[in-house]
């Protein structure tokens, strides 16, 4: 790794700028030329200087990462950081070096960048792969100015309570996050959780009885609207008492 390489960080969130550029640093063949919040500043970055790879996130406000992966030069290789998997097939397909999910650590940060100055064009397969891994059991979110792992195993139920969102654990803990409920259902596998209203989504295998209008888990009751009661009775087996 001999040669230097200019890169850009596009992330709409300060603090994950601020982290990967840290983590940047520590390499010395890496030179961080421009650090942006969105997609417009990215374009305004790579043409006036030269840029030869952009650690982009996806899912920002108004233009996407992936938008401005399909709008560059070629000559510009993409390493993608995101908090969700449901891209990657995307970013595959954009002929991505590496897609990286948040938070990174430096060890995985340093494999995607000897993927560049290797060029593994020929990894996607391995990568997706490493990405069901990593996100086999657990997902991380944003509580308390930091990152918090939740395991799958451990959520009873989720709740959503306007632009926040309350993560119910067995044992009795709340993780407080400001996200939506119809991402975090996107990182859940479906297999295991259910939506039953707009509001909420439970684990199935902490259900202990249900109606048609509520599911206890334990001293807990959760409400089964109208609108998911079809597909929720079907998923438990379509038996259940009128109360």
């Amino acid at each position: 790794m001999n040669k230097t390489v200019n890169c850009i960080v596009v992330d709409d969130e300060p603090v994950a700028r601020e982290v990967l550029e840290n983590l940047l640093a520590k390499l010395d063949n890496i030179s961080v030329v421009a650090s942006c919040k969105n997609v417009v500043e990215a374009f305004r970055a790579i043409n006036s200087m030269p840029v030869d790879l952009a650690f982009l996130d996806i899912n920002m406000p108004e233009i996407s990462g992936l938008s401005f992966a399909k709008s560059v030069s070629r000559d510009i290789r993409i390493i993608f950081t995101t908090a969700y998997r449901e891209y990657a097939v995307d970013g595959f397909d954009l002929k991505a070096v590496d897609y990286l999910l948040k938070p990174i650590s430096f060890e995985r940060l340093l494999q995607a960048v000897n993927r560049y100055f290797e060029e593994g064009r020929g990894n996607l397969a391995e990568v997706s792969e490493e990405i069901e891994i990593e996100r086999e059991n657990s997902i991380f979110v944003r509580s308390d100015r930091k990152m918090v792992k939740v395991l799958f195993s451990e959520i009873l139920y989720i709740e959503s309570l306007s632009d926040y969102i309350k993560i119910h654990t067995s044992d009795e803990k709340v993780i407080v996050t400001r996200e939506t409920l119809s991402n975090v259902e996107a990182r859940l596998p479906q297999k295991d959780f259910m939506r039953t209203h707009r509001s909420y989504i439970v684990s199935l295998d902490k259900i202990s009885s249900y109606t048609s209008d509520t599911i206890e888990m334990g001293k807990h009751e959760i409400p089964v609207s109208r609108g998911f009661r079809e597909k929720v009775m079907e998923r438990l087996g379509g038996e259940y008492s009128q109360g």
